[in-house]
């Protein structure tokens, strides 16, 4: 069944009725919980301030000429927590000078004073650490002691993470097109469920890495899945808006993590209280039936005909015969030609000099986005001010990202919203540089402004793709695309980890990289209101063609059909 017969079915039972509505909400419910394990991370790797755990009882301590006498209630007066030391007295007499990641005892008897000069014998923190518990009494941190030579532990928690987020995608987007959408949607969402309370349940690190390796493949194989999925049920007038607006309960994720870490204060309670957002899909997904675009294609036409009987009485529309729809499709001037499948490899993507460095483009702009997208986020505790507000606004500020794609593609043009969402991106990022420490607002203002214009352009080029390439390797280009975008969310931490030698260093470098897209952005064409190209030569024309005024809605609606192809070739990388 083609296509355009497809979309006829949408015109007798309905684009956007009350069942794709149902159908629609059930499946962007579950995109909160996606949302929620991508970033759990920001609160859950938190590395409080610490010290060496001395060799004995304590019967006082000494920070700043200040005495107390429980190491506990030194942290109040602890800043840096690197820098200063901890002069304790043991109660056998002994006096130990304890920093975060060493310990020195003091060889000559001394009283309880900070102008020691004398030898010193260094030991290391054989007698584990002793944490700050003043906004979090646990953390994975905490929990396995990661900190000083083991705290590149900590550091590949997330890094991992979007491994298992780049094999996923590639994994479950293949099994469905194998094995039906639905398949893949209950087994993925029940992966999310089990594995996330696995995460909770781990008794050491290595099961805790692998239980969440496996999460974020089920996390990422429901994004790609249920993309497809509710396109394949969403007809051309509402598909753009629907699909793009999916990402939006992404976000709303990304504040119920800000929400749960403000309450919740252990690490393994937070992340069950988090995996318990998936309980209400995984309870009622059984219900979601199978597209019929997919039963089509796998020749189960009676199935296919329920679905639609279905679809219509729920739209209280008449349903349609699809066999009727199919034999015009068989019998049409275009059914019975044969065609052959070429298969195309990663070379097809540099097929002359212009080609090429479209495609290094298209690369670059999706690195940066994704980038600037996980670094915003991630970087938003390291704010200044309360980091639990701030990771909530950065959440809150992709769903205007979000309305403002689906307004600017189709008003001013793809390309001059990802130019002017780029070069803004960049122009932010200074700003943040410049902005005095003290004015605490007004750096996240302007943080949140930066992730509005980074997240505005990560929306948009997985559709911009999808148009700047011919038919036979358009899939390859945005599967591509999407590849390299997991590159940006891999190295985002190590990314933000850069501020520990220039505190701006890290928005210095997504402000260049910003830029530079932004500017090499200029060289793409402008595919606004434009048919999809099916040839090179087609593709090639692109650069010189302008768009035509006044026949939008023929050249909309190839670009909505032609883009199905993309989507059912499994790979999805839009928002995240």
């Amino acid at each position: 069944m083609r296509s355009h017969n497809f979309e006829l079915i949408f015109d007798r039972v309905g684009h956007f009725g009350r069942f794709q509505i149902v159908l629609y909400f059930i499946c962007a419910f579950q995109n909160i919980s996606c949302g929620i394990h991508y970033l759990a991370s920001v609160f859950m790797t938190v590395s409080p301030y610490h010290t060496c755990r001395p060799p004995g009882n304590v019967s006082q301590v000494l920070f700043h000429n200040i005495s107390s006498w429980r190491l506990e209630d030194i942290w109040i007066l602890f800043f840096t927590g690197h820098e200063d030391q901890i002069i304790v007295q043991l109660q056998n007499g002994e006096v130990w000078e304890l920093t975060s990641c060493h310990r020195f005892r003091r060889d000559e008897k001394s009283g309880l004073n900070s102008d020691y000069n004398g030898q010193k014998s260094s030991f290391p923190c054989l007698d584990g650490y002793i944490y700050d518990k003043s906004k979090w009494d646990s953390t994975v941190v905490t929990q396995w002691d990661l900190v000083c030579n083991r705290e590149w532990f900590a550091k590949m928690v997330q890094p991992v993470f979007m491994l298992g987020v780049l094999l996923g995608a590639m994994i479950f987007g293949y099994l469905s097109d194998r094995l039906g959408r639905r398949l893949v949607l209950w087994s993925t969402s029940t992966g999310i469920f089990f594995f996330g309370i696995a995460v909770a349940f781990s008794s050491d690190y290595y099961s805790f890495m692998i239980a969440r390796f496996l999460l974020a493949m089920s996390g990422s194989g429901y994004l790609v899945v249920v993309f497809v999925y509710v396109t394949e049920f969403i007809g051309m007038k509402s598909r753009t808006w629907a699909c793009i607006q999916m990402h939006s309960f992404f976000a709303i994720g990304t504040m119920v993590v800000a929400l749960t870490g403000y309450f919740v204060r252990t690490w393994w309670t937070y992340q069950i209280v988090l995996s318990t957002v998936t309980v209400p899909f995984v309870v009622c997904c059984w219900i979601l039936p199978e597209t019929p675009f997919w039963l089509l294609s796998e020749g189960r036409y009676e199935e296919a005909q329920r679905v639609v009987d279905t679809m219509a009485k729920w739209n209280r529309a008449s349903s349609c015969k699809l066999s009727e729809l199919l034999s015009l499709d068989l019998n049409g001037p275009v059914g019975n030609e044969p065609f052959e499948v070429k298969k195309h490899n990663l070379l097809d993507l540099f097929y002359d000099w212009n080609v090429g460095t479209r495609t290094l483009i298209v690369w670059l702009i999706w690195f940066t986005g994704c980038l600037g997208f996980y670094f915003f986020s991630l970087n938003s505790v390291n704010l200044g001010g309360n980091e639990y507000l701030n990771l909530f606004l950065m959440g809150a500020v992709e769903i205007p990202a979000y309305v403002f794609i689906c307004w600017g593609m189709d008003s001013i043009g793809r390309r001059n919203v990802l130019v002017f969402s780029l070069i803004s991106g960049a122009l932010l990022c200074g700003v943040v540089m410049v902005i005095p420490k003290d004015y605490l607002v007004w750096t996240v203002v302007v943080t949140m402004a930066g992730k509005f214009a980074i997240g505005a352009s990560f929306g948009l080029i997985y559709l911009y793709t999808a148009e700047l390439y011919p038919t036979m390797v358009r899939s390859l280009a945005v599967g591509s695309g999407s590849m390299v975008s997991r590159v940006g969310s891999i190295v985002a931490p190590f990314w933000v980890s850069l501020s520990s030698a220039w505190t701006f260093l890290p928005q210095l470098l997504v402000g260049i990289l910003a830029f530079v897209s932004g500017v090499l952005s200029l060289i793409l064409p402008e595919t606004m209101g434009m048919p999809l190209a099916t040839t090179w030569e087609e593709a090639a024309k692109q650069d010189t063609e302008k768009e035509s005024s006044g026949k939008l809605f023929p050249t909309t609606k190839n670009t909505a059909l032609e883009k199905m192809e993309v989507i059912d070739s499994g790979v999805s990388g839009l928002g995240e």
